[in-house]
């Protein structure tokens, strides 16, 4: 008995240092590295372009008086492309979250046609120009890609006419001068450093928008052609665009290496 316990003894000690002597010839196992996060905070610029339609309320009014003469209600539309401009910056307020603060300008062609059917006659009208000043709050959804919804103030500058006979296309002797509306306008998009798709391109981003903007209400003037004189009836025209666009941004702060997000 005395030897099988000696022998048991032995045979515990043998086993308990070969594990210790095993576990100490491995390696601890490496802490997960943080997770890396890039810092959006800083001034940018984009450029870009795309497609856009509008729509408006009309309808025929006095010029002397504003009461109706054509009451009922006649939605008017449009369509084409334009390019933009614009500058911004942006604040990480978060390890996810940001706001900033932009403005930006369009410049284009979205046409489409207007008309007074008292006399039957109609034209075609386009917006021209527009710009934006508003802010913006995004949450990142991957290090290199943010969400962002916006809002803000928005201007637009419209063609004037030649107005034409809906009956036969002849001209009417009439047209309309070119006009501004100022508005608000609210949109949402995303925007992606363009590493994201293999690209070696640290600082540059590419973000797609929707926007929609509201304008107010304008009495435009039916004229006489040479002389300018008021013929009496006014074509209220209220409109309402959207559009949506792709730019390409360039990120003045954006390193090529991510820093260390604490948590």
């Amino acid at each position: 008995m005395k030897k099988l316990v000696i022998a048991l003894t032995a045979l515990a000690a043998f086993t308990g240092s070969a594990v210790a002597a095993d576990l100490g010839a491995r390696p601890y196992a490496k802490a997960p590295a943080p997770m890396a996060a890039y810092n959006w905070t800083g001034f940018y610029i984009f450029g870009g372009g795309g497609g856009g339609l509008w729509s408006a309320d009309t309808t025929v009014q006095s010029t002397a008086t504003g009461a109706c003469i054509l009451c009922t209600n006649q939605r008017q539309g449009g369509d084409g492309w334009f390019g933009t401009v614009g500058a911004g910056y942006d604040w990480q307020v978060g390890p996810t979250w940001l706001i900033g603060v932009f403005g930006d300008g369009q410049f284009g062609s979205i046409k489409g046609t207007i008309q007074d059917q008292v006399p039957f006659v109609a034209g075609s009208i386009k917006m021209e120009t527009a710009w934006a000043a508003g802010a913006r709050v995004g949450m990142l959804i991957a290090p290199n890609v943010l969400s962002y919804v916006n809002g803000g103030y928005t201007g637009s500058d419209w063609s004037g006419t030649s107005l034409v006979s809906t009956i036969n296309g002849a001209p009417a002797g009439t047209h309309t001068n070119g006009f501004s509306r100022n508005g608000w306008f609210v949109g949402g998009g995303v925007e992606n450093n363009l590493n994201f798709f293999g690209i070696n391109a640290p600082g540059w981003f590419m973000k797609t928008e929707y926007r929609t903007a509201f304008y107010d209400r304008k009495a435009i003037n039916e004229l006489v052609d040479g002389t300018n004189a008021l013929v009496g009836r006014d074509i209220t025209f209220k409109p309402w665009v959207q559009t949506i666009s792709t730019s390409l941004v360039y990120r003045f702060n954006w390193g090529g290496a991510p820093v260390q997000a604490r948590y």
